[in-house]
């Protein structure tokens, strides 16, 4: 098999997390300064969920890096689903630092423990969750542009961690104010809640993504595309499926065309609905189109004038749905 190069998509999500490595590294350092500084457990449970995010971050480039690698001999449908698999890791570290996090605000809570320059430790904090909000959003935007799901892991788990990071500096605010030292660990408990329910969220979406279930939303917007731009020659689509590999869809299907058409002209029809298709899922797509030729029953629902093979008089022209475009029958009427 020849190999194929990787899509541009994959190597800009390759090059994006590169930097998200670099920089939750060093953002890393920051909040470990700030709570040797402060012994605050609040700032702890920011610190340990960066060692979650460098962790993370090195996960997914390196899943990425392996996505990237173009299709071959022994993986024919490339290897897309090491994201999810980095996906899933990173869910599970997100638990993992959910679970110390609240292990740790529990025993400050029982055991106080003196806290000092609080109010450096607000500015450290602060300027680490500016940059990972903006570092995320970055993520996000191009991940689902890309079709990359590390790509949005990381970047949902960076914007996770710039929210408990704001609700971690408005305690620590509230704290230096008013000496209320159960304020440390209460909030480190409460945030502590919050990154397990995401990494709950992550592992979930990446067991989907490995075992293939089925995205309703993309699905939607792809009927919605066909019904759209139907062409007069595409009597029906069904045995529709879409599987994602990383930043590659596979789509397949069965497009019923008029039976008398010879190979060449079927093949354009094919053509067509592939650009199609390409024009809105972008150029990360492979499409594997099997065409059928019509029988007597599709005349009914068949809008095409000009056919000299008509058995039947056109009755009722049936718009594809989910139900219809998912099922494995050659569209008719009942």
């Amino acid at each position: 098999m020849s190999e194929k190069q990787p899509p541009q998509s994959s190597l800009q999500n390759l090059r994006v997390q590169k930097w998200v490595a670099m920089l939750s590294v060093v953002l890393l350092g920051v909040k470990f300064f700030a709570y040797y500084v402060t012994n605050s457990v609040a700032i702890l449970t920011d610190a340990l969920e960066s060692i979650v995010n460098v962790s993370a971050g090195f996960i997914g480039l390196y899943s990425l890096y392996i996505s990237a690698k173009p299709a071959d001999k022994d993986h024919p449908y490339g290897h897309g689903k090491a994201e999810f698999i980095s996906a899933a890791i990173e869910g599970t570290l997100i638990l993992t630092a959910g679970s110390l996090t609240i292990y740790k605000a529990i025993k400050t809570l029982l055991y106080p423990e003196p806290l000092s320059s609080i109010d450096t430790g607000i500015w450290l904090v602060a300027i680490t969750a500016v940059a990972n909000y903006l570092i995320g959003l970055t993520c996000v935007r191009i991940g689902n542009r890309n079709q990359s799901m590390a790509l949005v892991a990381s970047g949902r788990h960076l914007q996770t961690d710039t929210i408990s990071t704001i609700g971690i500096i408005a305690g620590l605010i509230l704290l230096f104010f008013t000496k209320w030292m159960w304020v440390d660990s209460a909030v480190a408990l409460l945030f502590g809640g919050i990154i397990i329910f995401t990494g709950y969220k992550i592992v979930l979406n990446s067991i989907a993504g490995i075992m293939d279930k089925a995205d309703l939303t993309l699905l939607e917007r792809m009927v919605s595309l066909l019904n759209k731009n139907r062409h007069i020659n595409w009597v029906d689509l069904h045995n529709l499926r879409v599987i994602k590999y990383g930043a590659i869809l596979h789509l397949d299907c069965h497009l019923t065309l008029p039976w008398y058409l010879n190979v060449h002209e079927a093949h354009q029809e094919i053509d067509q609905l592939a650009t199609l298709v390409r024009s809105e899922f972008g150029e990360s797509l492979e499409l594997f189109v099997h065409s059928d030729g019509c029988l007597p029953f599709s005349c009914q629902i068949c809008e095409k004038t000009d056919c000299a093979a008509r058995v039947h008089p056109f009755a009722k022209k049936v718009e594809w749905t989910l139900d219809n475009i998912l099922s494995d029958q050659k569209h008719q009427l009942t």
